[in-house]
């Protein structure tokens, strides 16, 4: 008899939906301001978070007994990018206990590949949400989230035009000094988006160094190739 009144599964969409309302509610809920009740609250709420960002990674990736569903992972991405989901959950990641940051991060970077009716929809979603990419890089500065926002990055700059924002944006002139941070860590997941930078899309390079050349040059010459730390040397040698 059990059986008959188990709860119907949520559809994908539905998770997202419950994701985003989470989140909202983190957004909108300051720890500095919360009586003792309202923290119980939150800490329920943020065990909620971590099982759903959880279970949108399983449909994503699939889980040791499945593959994932295409028809589930086209629901699962329109809804995400359907509002501001993705917004809220780059912005509430310092809020997120560290797995599921970990989950977030894959998330978000398997969605930047996801197709829906052929198209790239995270692409069209991030064209009109340029500023995230200017969270994801000062992210660097915070050792806590600077490798989760590093790998969210590299993927988002698969897109072409992302790419390129991030090329011609002042932010490029701070990679010089993230790669010669002292966590090495994160210097070197710095340079590892410098490096996609620099050559995944040839074209926009192509355009940008012919732009830029004497600055750009100036400084990676100066500061990457001529650095005292052999390391930072290698990591800039792999790029020219």
């Amino acid at each position: 008899m059990k059986s008959l009144f188990k709860s119907k599964p949520k559809t994908p969409a539905e998770i997202v939906r419950l994701t985003r309302e989470i989140l909202i509610y983190l957004d909108s809920n300051s720890t500095s301001r919360e009586a003792a009740a309202s923290k119980t609250k939150r800490e329920e709420k943020m065990l909620e978070l971590s099982k759903y960002i959880r279970e949108l990674k399983c449909i994503l990736y699939g889980n040791s007994e499945a593959e994932p569903v295409s028809e589930a992972c086209s629901q699962l991405t329109q809804e995400f990018f359907r509002e501001n989901t993705l917004r809220l959950l780059i912005i509430c990641l310092p809020k997120l206990s560290l797995e599921a940051r970990k989950d977030a991060t894959q998330v978000v970077a398997n969605l930047q590949r996801q197709q829906v009716h052929s198209r790239l929809i995270a692409s069209d979603y991030l064209e009109a949400n340029k500023d995230l990419m200017d969270i994801l890089i000062s992210g660097y500065e915070i050792p806590e989230l600077a490798l989760h926002y590093g790998a969210m990055l590299r993927e988002c700059i698969r897109h072409q035009s992302i790419a390129r924002y991030v090329l011609e944006s002042e932010h490029m002139k701070k990679f010089f000094d993230y790669i010669q941070l002292p966590n090495f860590d994160i210097a070197s997941d710095a340079s590892a988006t410098f490096k996609e930078l620099m050559t995944r899309h040839k074209s926009t390079v192509a355009e940008f160094l012919t732009k830029n050349y004497e600055w750009f040059f100036a400084e990676f010459n100066s500061k990457l190739l001529e650095s005292p730390n052999y390391i930072t040397r290698r990591q800039a040698v792999k790029v020219v």
